[in-house]
């Protein structure tokens, strides 16, 4: 570990792979065994929990005391470097391959950047769990530095406001910082927020959008496939949902603010939890988001994560993808705690909607009912135009019987015998001559008028 890595390491912040501790404290085997349940990381003492560096200075017998601390987990775990680095100490904790592991407190994992107990029933899932391996940490086979967006990776520094100029130079150390490069490979996360070309290497990863007449899918009129990199695919959702929605605006100290029939960060966290729990290691499935007139559907392969079930949905959190959650959490899209099923149905309730409503099969399901006011509204709008279209086509007719039986009326004699003003007249008589209706012969004066069809 170099000490520019550590640098990154420390502006990036806390994350799945990353914790920061001020002083040294035999708390740390909390620590060293959610890291080892995880993907490994790294402790570093000296650093406060906002990235500024105090210091910490490694003696003899702290590391005595970090190995003693490591050896007495249930089962050992690997401790691969104690090291002295600058200002700070860091201890590199590998992934376990024994998992769960357990310390003198209980079992642990990381939740994004947060270290938490684990439930007996989480401690039974990852027994399970301990001979699969996510697809996500899987090395893709051909990818290579060639084939990294240096764009996409610099606006992900961007969304997660960390000042790194990333370049082929240092583009292995960002990576491996990330926890998506190991042994000179990278990952399939590393691929689905960085690749130049995803469909070169996951083309089955895109998210479609579309928008249907109606209440079924009979009729669509609006689609757009994103097959592109998840920041995109989450901006791209999004910026489609705003297009479909309806919008109100309201002043508020001068300044005007749009108000979405469906609060747009209840939809948002439903597209971050898509693009999160997503099981991206099937084929030929889709993430899909729909807008029908009622109601907007947001649907992602693979049900509920194991170790999730209807008694603590919503209450408990499992992530079927820890390194993709864990880089949009740097990103800022996503909470630490998995608080995200409740805060849609908040967010809905004060916007005084339905609940949001999920179910689960092999597929997850979201649905936002859509505000029966605007619904209203459209009803009253498609009422009025029927209404208008029938009085049109009422007077289309009177207009034609008066010219049948007298080609050379005049415009004002239109006018009383309809009962329409002067100016309702000639956008009729001009409407109806668009429609070759009705043709004008002659003058103005002196003039008549001559039926085209019938």
């Amino acid at each position: 570990m170099e000490k520019e890595e550590i640098k990154l390491i420390i502006k990036e912040g806390e994350g799945l792979t990353a914790e920061f501790k001020e002083k040294f404290t035999p708390k740390i085997d909390r620590d060293i065994v959610a890291l080892a349940n995880a993907k490994g990381g790294l402790i570093i003492f000296g650093v406060n929990d906002g990235g500024k560096v105090v210091g910490e200075k490694l003696t003899s017998q702290m590391k005595a005391e970090i190995l003693s601390l490591a050896r007495n987990c249930d089962p050992h775990v690997t401790i691969s470097k104690i090291s002295q680095i600058g200002n700070a100490v860091a201890i590199e904790v590998l992934e376990g391959d024994e998992k769960p592991y357990s310390c003198s407190s209980g079992y642990f994992r990381r939740l994004d950047a947060v270290t938490q107990k684990m439930s007996q029933r989480e401690v039974r899932t990852m027994f399970r769990e301990t001979t699969d391996m996510f697809f996500e940490s899987l090395p893709c086979k051909g990818f290579t530095f060639e084939d990294v967006s240096f764009a996409k990776a610099k606006a992900f520094l961007k969304e997660a406001k960390i000042s790194f100029k990333v370049n082929r130079e240092n583009a292995a150390s960002f990576l491996s910082s990330l926890n998506i490069y190991k042994e000179n490979k990278i990952n399939n996360a590393g691929v689905l927020m960085f690749a130049a070309d995803i469909n070169k290497f996951l083309p089955y990863s895109e998210t479609i959008l579309a928008a249907f007449k109606g209440t079924d899918k009979m009729h669509i009129y609006d689609r757009k496939d994103v097959r592109d990199d998840l920041l995109t695919q989450l901006n791209e959702a999004m910026a489609f949902l705003k297009k479909h929605l309806n919008v109100r605006s309201e002043i508020h100290e001068l300044d005007r603010h749009d108000i979405y029939e469906i609060p747009l960060d209840a939809l948002r966290e439903a597209l971050v939890n898509a693009l999160i729990h997503r099981d991206y290691s099937r084929r030929g499935t889709s993430i899909y988001v729909s807008v029908f007139d009622d109601r907007v559907e947001i649907v992602n392969p693979g049900g509920l994560p194991a170790g999730i079930t209807k008694v603590n949905f919503g209450k408990e959190s499992a992530r079927r993808n820890p390194i993709i959650a864990d880089l949009f959490h740097r990103m800022g899209k996503v909470e630490r705690m998995g608080t995200g099923i409740g805060k849609m149905k908040e967010l809905m309730l004060e916007a005084k909607l339905k609940e949001p409503v999920f179910t689960s099969d092999s597929f997850f399901h979201v649905i936002f009912y859509r505000s029966p006011e605007y619904a209203l509204k459209q009803a009253v709008m498609k009422t009025t135009q029927k209404t208008t279209q029938k009085t049109t086509q009422k007077t289309t007719q009177k207009i034609l019987d008066l010219v049948r039986q007298n080609p050379s009326i005049t415009r004002e004699e239109l006018t009383k015998a309809i009962g329409l003003s002067n100016a309702g007249i000639k956008f009729n008589l001009n409407k109806m001559k668009k429609e070759n209706l009705l043709r004008r012969v002659g003058p103005d004066k002196g003039g008549h008028w001559e039926i085209v069809k019938i």
